[in-house]
């Protein structure tokens, strides 16, 4: 019984042993990693408030924050004062770090500036509820340009689709959406147009009509249209009408080398005259002691 219990406590014992050093080994290497998971930090600018597009960074909008330096994002700022007086191009959220693809250059200014791109102009058109498709031109969306009007020399009206897939600005005062596509009943849009379209816009705006078409923001397709005319509209309840018939064929002139032969008309001859009967005189017969009058014919009544 006792040498049993000797085998069990030299087992217990190797056992132990063999977990203590297991525990110490993998206890160093924890450790170790511990070590080496406290990288340096560096400060990192930060917003302390949400930054809508167009505002310009104050000093009470951003803060230095310690950042791991391996977790740094690119094109961060280290100081605050690099990002003072910037305005926001794209939206920067709370606690979020500050990134230079976000900031527009130094300079450019408050509002819709800061969001125009370089050769691009906007350019602001007055709408109603029904050009500003119900309110719902959002900024940040597609359209497309139409106008209607009447061309010079024509007494014809014509739709005509002048831009296409142009981007919204801002509808009103308003630059970004809420982000619940929520209408918005703004009496002018703003649209980003390159200096050419500028000019067609402002000319569409001044001589005609202008409905704005809402399409989706990833069809990028730049189809022509050929527009739409008054006539072209109301042709399906125009009667068909018949054909004009073909132009008759020019007679072909005569030959010149051989004249046409001319109809000789028949002479009427002329009647001759029957001759008259001729005269007959009586002519005095004496034959021996007989004397009689016997009539003569005479041609043409002469002797």
């Amino acid at each position: 019984m006792i040498a049993i219990d000797r085998k069990f406590t030299v087992v217990v014992t190797i056992c132990l042993a063999w977990a203590m050093i297991v525990s110490l080994f993998f206890y160093r290497m924890s450790a170790g990693k511990a070590g080496k998971g406290n990288p340096k930090e560096k400060p990192v600018v930060v917003a302390v408030q949400p930054l809508g597009v167009g505002a310009v960074i104050g000093p009470e909008a951003v803060k230095l924050a310690s950042m791991a330096e391996n977790a740094v994002p690119k094109s961060s700022f280290s100081k605050l004062e690099d990002v003072i007086g910037r305005a926001v191009n794209n939206p920067i959220l709370l606690d979020e770090a500050v990134l230079e693809g976000r900031l527009a250059a130094r300079g450019s200014g408050p509002g819709v500036a800061p969001l125009i791109p370089n050769g691009m102009r906007a350019v602001a058109i007055r709408v109603n509820d029904v050009v500003g498709v119900a309110g719902f031109v959002l900024p940040g969306m597609k359209v497309d340009v139409l106008v209607t009007g009447r061309p010079p020399n024509s007494s014809e009206t014509v739709t005509a689709t002048v831009l296409r897939n142009v981007t919204v600005v801002s509808a009103g005062q308003t630059i970004q959406t809420d982000g619940k596509s929520q209408a918005i009943n703004a009496p002018v849009v703003t649209l980003l147009v390159t200096p050419e379209q500028a000019e067609a816009l402002t000319l569409a705006n001044n001589e005609g009509r202008i409905q704005l078409a809402l399409r989706n923001s990833v069809d990028t397709g730049q189809a022509p249209t050929p527009g739409r005319q008054l006539s072209a509209l109301y042709s399906v309840s125009r009667p068909q009408e018949p054909p004009p018939p073909p132009p008759a064929a020019a007679p072909a002139a005569p030959r010149a080398s051989r004249p046409a032969p001319e109809k000789r008309v028949p002479r009427a001859e002329p009647k001759v005259a029957e001759p008259a009967a001729p005269a007959e005189e009586p002519v005095t017969v004496i034959r021996g002691n007989l004397k009689s009058l016997e009539p003569v014919r005479r041609a043409g009544g002469a002797l």
